[in-house]
C-alpha cells in the first residue's frame, strides 16, 4: 500500500502539495480516475479517486475513510534530549515513529551538549516514517524545551517515567521500565487489567482493551549523554516522576530512547 499525505482537505476534496503530487504523478504514474490512499496526519486514512493529475497540485475526491488507521492502544510521548550527532536523533525519531509514537518533545538538560535542532526536518522524517509503516497519525513535535519545564508541564494523569537509576541501589532493587508499565496498566497485549484493579502505586486502573476510548498515557524522559543533573533528578522526584532502569548496559541516548519505545510497544501493543 502506497500512502500520500495531505493537510489540504476541504470537504471531500483533497489536494496534494507539490512534492507529493510529483511523486504521485511523475514517479508512480498515477492518472485521473486512479485510486490513491491519503493520510491526514491525524489518524484518518482516506481512499480517494484522482480528478486532476497535476504534478504541482494533484487533486482527488474522497470515496471512503478509516479512522485510527495504524493506531496503537496507548498514547506515548517521548521527551528526549537531542544528541550531539543529530543524525542519531533523527534515526531514533524515524524508528520510534515506525514502532508507535504520538509525540516527541526535544528537551534540553543542564548537561546537554546540543541545544538546537531543525524541527521542520524532524517533522519530515517522522512523516516519511509514518507513511512507510502504514500509519495515518504523524507524531507531534515542536521546539525544544528545558528538562525542568517539561518535568513541570507533563500531565499528572499520565504514567511519568524518567530513565534514571540510583547507583546506590543494588541491581535487584532497581525497577525496570517493563515492571513500571505492568504495574500501571497490566498486560495491554492481552487486553487485561491489573490484578486487584489498582496498581501498587495507587494510580487509577485504565481500560486498555483494544478499541477502548480510553488509552493509557505514558511519558518517558531520556537524558543527554552527560545524564541529568542532580537538580533535575531532585525536581523529578519531588514532582512524582518514577525512575526506571533500562538494563545493565550503558546505552547511548538514542538507544535508550528506542529501547523505551519498544518496551512500551511489546508490553502495551496489540
Amino acid at each position: 500500500m502506497e500512502l500520500f499525505y495531505s493537510d489540504n482537505i476541504s470537504g471531500s476534496l483533497v489536494t496534494l502539495d507539490k512534492e507529493e503530487s510529483m511523486h504521485c504523478v511523475r514517479v508512480l504514474r498515477h492518472r485521473e480516475g486512479d485510486r490513491i490512499n491519503v493520510i491526514d496526519g491525524k489518524g484518518t486514512l482516506l481512499t480517494c479517486r484522482i480528478t486532476d493529475a497535476s504534478p504541482k497540485a494533484a487533486q482527488a475526491v474522497v470515496e471512503s475513510t478509516v479512522r485510527d488507521f495504524g493506531s496503537h492502544p496507548y498514547r506515548l510521548e517521548m521527551a528526549v534530549c537531542p544528541t550531539k550527532n543529530m543524525a542519531r536523533y533523527e534515526w531514533f525519531a524515524e524508528k520510534a515513529t515506525e514502532a508507535g509514537l504520538d509525540s516527541l518533545v526535544p528537551v534540553i538538560g543542564e548537561h546537554s551538549e546540543r541545544r538546537t535542532l531543525n524541527a521542520e526536518r524532524l517533522r519530515k522524517i517522522m512523516l516519511s516514517a509514518a507513511k512507510q509503516s502504514l500509519k495515518a497519525c504523524v507524531p507531534v513535535s515542536g521546539e525544544a524545551v528545558s528538562v525542568s519545564d517539561y518535568l513541570k508541564s507533563a500531565p499528572e494523569s499520565a504514567l511519568r517515567l524518567i530513565a534514571y537509576c540510583d547507583e546506590s541501589l543494588e541491581l535487584s532493587q532497581r525497577r525496570s521500565l517493563e515492571d513500571r508499565l505492568m504495574e500501571y496498566s497490566g498486560s495491554c497485549r492481552y487486553g487485561v487489567t491489573c490484578p486487584g484493579g489498582v496498581p501498587a502505586d495507587g494510580t487509577k486502573e485504565t481500560d486498555i482493551t483494544p478499541g477502548s476510548s480510553s488509552k493509557p498515557e505514558i511519558c518517558v524522559l531520556i537524558g543527554p549523554e552527560g545524564d541529568f543533573s542532580e537538580k533535575e533528578i531532585s525536581l523529578a522526584m519531588r514532582l512524582g516522576w518514577k525512575p526506571v532502569s533500562l538494563g545493565q548496559s550503558r546505552l547511548r541516548t538514542e538507544t535508550a530512547a528506542l529501547a523505551a519505545v519498544f518496551a512500551v510497544y511489546f508490553v502495551c501493543g496489540r
